[in-house]
């Protein structure tokens, strides 16, 4: 009958019949299901007041998964580690920061489902996208970036490893726990396609082995769905919530205009095909408003992310954790014990990692924490490493462990040109930070 997406809304009980469908019941059941397909908003969301984005309703199955440990865990975990040394604002933490990217990842669903019907956008994506958003930094460790760009590196150069990685190890963890997969199935969801599209939304395609040779690299959802990979973590472009709630959040908190606005986006965003494959594209018109987008990002990280006495702060906290590492033990599962940076490896002695192990090693009268213990509280009493300078490399460089060693012992050659000369300079009294 070459009934599309944009028709299904308006069939009524006598097109069925005329289509063939004999049995009443049947029909019913079918006008039932149409009717879900729209009423996103059928059961009563929670409100949250957010400073951000005002009043964020969220579904009741959003509910469920905020309030379990391992989401009420972001609360203890500064957004920008240690920018808040520096930045008195920058309080938030990590939780806050999660709710808007489930929020905004619903606004622009419905918002691309409301303007292209066509595009049979359902309930269950809906709910899909919106979990992806608020799980998304499940994984993150203590200090935020610091835990996963400095801190594991050093104490495990072995291994690489992303907070992403972690968010999927701690979202199966959390959907496990608390015995969420009932409860979401009995809210539409689809098991395991859709735990697979969630995790996938977050960290990308899960096999990547068997997915190379193949056209489609992804199973949660199929390639007429693409675009929807595009709204939480877009890997094409860059251009996702996420980024849309941190930047209006972090320049909220930090005291820095913020340029770019997401309500202009949310209302010219539409799916077009390009090359084969669906996409979400603006209007032309409204490339000033991402040029802007990228320009906060700009500014974001010269002002605050890389600012050299934050870095300098994040720097010593992670020396001071290399140095308390092995002392510290974090019960996980089965009674076994972990310390800092194995607790990685362990979801449930992951849980309990969180900003907080700072003050446990600043306040712990253990002997064998005395030298972190030092480090933290010079840091208490602004007692900070000096910025020597800085440079920039005029061609593109790979850097490892080994070229900054090498530069370390470099700088320990040099002879101070003002101040005593006849110090001793070692490697380790230089730390590069690139």
């Amino acid at each position: 009958q070459k009934i599309t997406g944009v028709g299904l809304r308006y069939l009524k009980d006598a097109d069925l019949e005329k289509i063939g469908i004999e049995y009443l019941g049947d029909r019913l059941q079918i006008l039932h299901s149409l009717r879900k397909l729209w009423q996103i908003e059928a059961e009563p969301n929670k409100v949250f007041n957010d400073p951000i984005h005002g009043h964020v309703e969220l579904h009741p199955l959003l509910i469920k998964i905020i309030d379990t440990p391992q989401f009420q865990r972001l609360r203890n975990l500064k957004q920008l580690g240690g920018a808040y040394f520096v930045f008195p604002g920058a309080s938030h933490n990590r939780f806050e920061h999660s709710i808007g990217v489930g929020y905004l990842a619903g606004r622009l669903v419905q918002s691309l489902n409301e303007r292209q019907p066509e595009l049979l956008i359902s309930r269950r994506d809906t709910l899909c996208v919106q979990i992806a958003g608020l799980c998304h930094d499940l994984g993150h460790g203590p200090f935020s970036h610091m835990f996963d760009g400095m801190f594991i590196p050093k104490a495990r150069p072995g291994i690489s490893w992303k907070h992403e990685t972690a968010s999927l190890a701690m979202f199966d963890y959390l959907v496990n726990d608390n015995g969420l997969k009932p409860v979401m199935e009995q809210h539409g969801l689809v098991l395991p396609e859709d735990l697979d599209f969630i995790k996938e939304q977050i960290a990308g395609p899960l096999d990547t082995t068997a997915t190379q040779g193949q056209k489609w690299p992804y199973k949660g959802r199929p390639e007429d769905k693409s675009f929807l990979y595009e709204i939480v973590a877009n890997k094409r472009n860059g251009i996702d919530v996420d980024k849309w709630d941190y930047f209006a959040r972090d320049c909220y908190h930090l005291g820095i205009q913020n340029n770019f606005d997401y309500h202009r986006f949310l209302k010219f965003a539409r799916v077009c095909e390009v090359d084969g494959q669906k996409h979400i594209c603006t209007r032309d018109k409204e490339v000033g408003n991402l040029y802007d987008m990228f320009h906060t990002r700009n500014c974001l990280h010269r002002r605050a992310y890389q600012h050299k006495v934050g870095n300098i702060i994040e720097t010593m906290i992670t020396e001071a954790f290399l140095k308390a590492d092995k002392h510290i033990q974090i019960k996980g599962s089965e009674g076994k014990m972990f310390t800092l940076s194995t607790a990685i490896d362990d979801m449930e002695a992951y849980t309990k990692l969180t900003d907080h192990m700072f003050e446990q090693i600043l306040n712990s009268p253990s002997p064998e924490l005395a030298e972190a213990r030092k480090i933290l509280h010079n840091i208490i009493c602004r007692r900070l490493y000096k910025c020597l300078g800085q440079t920039q490399a005029d061609k593109t460089m790979i850097v490892t462990q080994d070229t900054i060693h090498c530069w370390e012992a470099h700088l320990a050659r040099s002879i101070p040109q003002t101040g005593a000369q006849d110090v001793s300079l070692q490697p380790e009294d230089f730390v590069v930070s690139v």
